[in-house]
């Protein structure tokens, strides 16, 4: 072998070393982010465990920071109210179990796409409540909601509510009192249109600009926003402070890649954070919070904030769409449906 087979053979074995190592360092390069634990035990394994999940989704719990608090006992159920309710009042000649109304009620609890409920008068308290067997009532009244984020009460659904409200009345010896058909679907119209005039749910995207991320890691950096895992994969929540009421804000990603055999294998390269405005109350200051996560978690992990269409958010736009949100508060309030309030929650739905 002579010396310029030799160099051959030394150049070429040369090419095949970088060639080596530059795929190895592209694979690098495109391997999704991990998560790393740290000292704090604040690191998240990409196996979301179950326990955690199941806390999050019924919110027995919530995070602020890293610390774990009990959520408050859960609101009362709101009443029927004539704000957002087509109401019909069921007199009574004498008493009526609370065993028997529940007997009497229908089999289920909605008129077409409206929620359908019955209250009874507590002789004890004189509240309105769901009937609850053992006690005893004096009046009744039966409601239908008239607006929510399918659309307004119409004609068929009041004809449908007017017939379960008579049967029900009818099983307890009641004689209700129907308001007018054509008023009442007038007003849910009015309803409807100013609900869709002010419905707001804003969602964030924050785009990977360079390696991708995995599941993991993507739980890791949010948790230390206060998001825990909710039961859906892909899916975090900020809780609210009190049970039962709906999350602050939501974090989601890829269910696909969440529920793949190895996450950690598992290349993300956007998440989206999401507030539903009407639902969570101004003091919260969902819309800040959202803000600032958005921006913190961008730059902890390299990405930049975009709208639905992929358009990167200046501060310019975001504070714009402050401006927009406190006026939007504003008219709720003057509605009396404030965000967050129980009739804002139900007509939002």
């Amino acid at each position: 072998m002579n010396s310029l087979q030799n160099s051959l053979l030394i150049v070429g074995g040369l090419t095949l070393v970088g060639v080596v190592l530059y795929n190895l360092w592209t694979a690098r390069q495109n391997a999704p982010r991990q998560a790393v634990p740290d000292s704090s035990g604040s690191g998240t394994d990409p196996k979301l465990d179950a326990s955690v999940s199941e806390r999050a989704d019924s919110k027995d719990a919530y995070f602020l920071g890293n610390e774990i608090d009990t959520l408050p006992t859960p609101e009362k159920k709101p009443p029927l109210d004539a704000l957002i309710d087509v109401i019909a009042s069921i007199e009574l000649d004498s008493q009526v179990s609370g065993d028997a109304a529940l007997a009497a009620l229908p089999a289920t609890r909605r008129v077409g796409t409206k929620p359908f409920a019955v209250e009874g008068l507590n002789d004890t308290t004189g509240e309105w409540e769901t009937p609850v067997a053992g006690r005893r009532y004096h009046a009744f009244q039966a409601g239908v909601q008239m607006a929510n984020r399918v659309g307004a009460l119409n004609d068929i659904e009041f004809s449908e509510y007017v017939i379960k409200a008579q049967a029900f009345a009818d099983a307890i010896g009641g004689a209700p009192e129907f308001p007018d058909m054509l008023e009442e679907v007038a007003r849910a119209k009015e309803l409807d249109q100013f609900a869709s005039e002010h419905d707001a749910q804003l969602s964030f995207t924050v785009c990977a600009t360079s390696a991708a991320w995995s599941p993991g890691y993507i739980h890791q950096h949010a948790a230390r926003w206060g998001f825990v895992a909710g039961v859906i994969p892909g899916r975090m929540v900020l809780a609210a402070a009190v049970q039962g009421l709906p999350p602050i804000l939501s974090l989601s990603f890829d269910t696909q890649a969440a529920m793949a055999d190895d996450p950690a294998l598992s290349a993300i390269r956007e998440f989206t954070l999401s507030l539903d405005v009407p639902q969570v109350p101004r003091e919260e200051r969902a819309f800040a919070r959202l803000r600032e996560a958005a921006r913190i978690l961008g730059q902890e992990m390299d990405g930049v904030i975009t709208d639905g269409a992929g358009h990167a958010l200046t501060e310019s736009d975001l504070n714009a769409i402050a401006v927009d949100l406190e006026q939007l508060y504003d008219a709720l309030d003057r509605r009396e449906l404030s965000a967050g309030s129980p009739q804002a929650r139900r007509l939002f739905s």
